[in-house]
């Protein structure tokens, strides 16, 4: 079925706009919108990942993209970005949020017992997981308006709207801190707000992915899969068809909405 959909080349010449694209899902997704037709533009970090993914793009979909270095946590760089897209292709169609800031075992006051989290690291994550996007939608919206079909998906979490169990981080480093889960929440709540400020011209949605395999410790893995039904972490492809699904014709009388692709995560 994925197949299918994504060799009908379902969006074509359609301008998609993928924040955090260079990594993870990010990556993943901008490979399968290429594959079907998809002109991209791609926000990220590094310069050199940007590079070599539109250089990849290019030679192996024959995808046209353009990658903006920039950081969604910064105003400016933003506003430039939003510039230099609407300079490339004149407008867009799909707005994908997907950068995120999940940090490291290793930063202080993020991975660590509540009373040691710190706000500066509470601030960073919402700057980065829910302000973006609000800025980011603010100075896109009246390009999507003038799409027809125009679609936002924001990718959210399962943290979003379920407590963390600590019995699965037990013997590791990982952790699960408030901010992310705040913010992945707010960003829930934030694709309802704009789903009705923004219809009937824009619909908005978001995807909130089960835990991602990471590399992580063997003990996280298998008591990650003992406590979801299809006994497995997610991979990236797992996504590509709820965001060919929210982003094309097929979706058309849906906004507004979350939808968990989580492996069954939430049923028990």
């Amino acid at each position: 079925m994925y197949r299918k959909v994504f060799a009908n080349k379902v969006f074509d010449r359609k301008v998609v706009v993928i924040t955090g694209g260079c990594a993870g899902i990010g990556r993943a997704l901008a490979m399968r919108l290429a594959q079907a037709g998809a002109r991209l533009v791609i926000f990220d970090l590094q310069q050199q990942a940007l590079d070599s993914l539109v250089q990849h793009l290019a030679d192996h979909h024959n995808a046209e993209a353009l990658g903006v270095l920039c950081d969604v946590a910064d105003a400016a760089a933003v506003e430039r970005a939003m510039a230099l897209t609407v300079e490339r292709f004149g407008g867009i169609d799909v707005l994908v949020n997907n950068a995120a800031f999940v940090g490291t075992s290793n930063l202080q006051g993020w991975v660590t017992d509540f009373e040691q989290q710190t706000v500066e690291t509470w601030r960073r994550a919402l700057e980065v997981n829910l302000t973006a996007a609000f800025d980011l939608v603010k100075g896109l919206a009246p390009l999507l308006k003038q799409s027809k079909g125009g679609s936002i998906i924001n990718i959210g979490s399962t943290y979003a709207f379920y407590g963390p169990d600590y019995s699965l981080y037990e013997g590791t480093a990982m952790g699960n801190p408030a901010a992310y889960a705040a913010s992945k929440g707010g960003l829930i709540q934030l694709t309802r707000w704009l789903a009705t400020t923004l219809a009937p011209q824009v619909r908005v949605n978001a995807i909130s992915p089960g835990g991602v395999f990471r590399n992580q410790p063997a003990s996280f893995i298998e008591r990650y899969k003992a406590r979801t039904p299809l006994r497995r972490m997610a991979v990236e492809d797992d996504l590509r068809g709820a965001i060919a699904y929210l982003s094309g014709e097929l979706s058309g009388y849906v906004t507004g909405q979350n939808l968990a692709v989580d492996g069954g995560w939430g049923v028990w």
